[in-house]
């Protein structure tokens, strides 16, 4: 039987790509994995994410990713939830598979679990039965399989970007010092925010408005 699993990495950054993967395996080969020492990629440091990622890819049979990048983020947030962007992209990485698997396991972000699979079965072409579950990433060896992929993927791409910008740009999340102050040193600098930021999270707004509201405040002042 042939199973596969979904996971994203960088959901709720305010900088840089949301990336999802996909791995498939057979069933029977999923010890494979697990002998590999796989985990939730959260759990794993980036040293043990990069060491199992060649192991990983090699046990699979088939694998795969999308980047959404933070503009197609902003966009498709005007009339879409963040679930539902994703389910999209999902079913987009299902369709893609060239051997179709049986069952998907799925990290559902979903307050109702099972709500998740109804929002991905909308956007596939194959018949398949899909198991939405919150923790899935730590529950089923595939899934974490896939939490890695996406991990170290988003991680390079946090890297390529800080290196486009010249300087420590940090984790992306809204909580990291390093990535509050790079953010808040292109408002200074550019008075604006760097194209890989994503306009429509609070972090950003808040910065936005702030920057507004001094620039009204200044012209009543004239």
């Amino acid at each position: 039987m042939l199973i596969a699993g979904i996971d994203e990495a960088g959901r709720g950054p305010v900088l840089g790509p949301m990336v999802l993967a996909v791995a498939s395996i057979e069933k029977s080969q999923e010890e494979l994995l697990i002998e590999i020492g796989v985990k939730d990629s959260k759990l794993l440091t980036k040293n043990q994410r990069e060491e199992q990622l060649g192991p990983i890819k090699k046990a699979l049979l088939e694998f795969a990713t999308i980047k959404i990048s933070p503009l197609e983020i902003d966009s498709l947030r005007t009339w879409k939830s963040l679930n539902e962007i994703e389910a999209m992209r999902i079913g987009a990485l299902l369709n893609g598979l060239k051997e179709k698997p049986e069952i998907v396991f799925i990290d559902s972000p979903d307050i109702k679990q099972e709500n998740f699979g109804k929002r991905i079965k909308k956007y596939i072409n194959f018949e398949t039965i899909l198991r939405t579950e919150h923790k899935a990433d730590i529950n089923y060896p595939i899934v974490s399989a896939a939490s890695i992929i996406a991990k170290t993927e988003r991680d390079s791409a946090i890297a390529e970007l800080a290196e486009k910008a010249g300087c420590t740009i940090g984790s992306g999340y809204p909580h990291d010092p390093e990535t509050i102050c790079f953010l808040n040193d292109c408002m200074k600098k550019n008075n604006q925010l760097p194209d890989f930021a994503r306009k429509t999270w609070q972090t950003s707004q808040g910065m936005l408005d702030k920057k507004f509201q001094k620039k009204l405040a200044g012209w009543k002042n004239d």
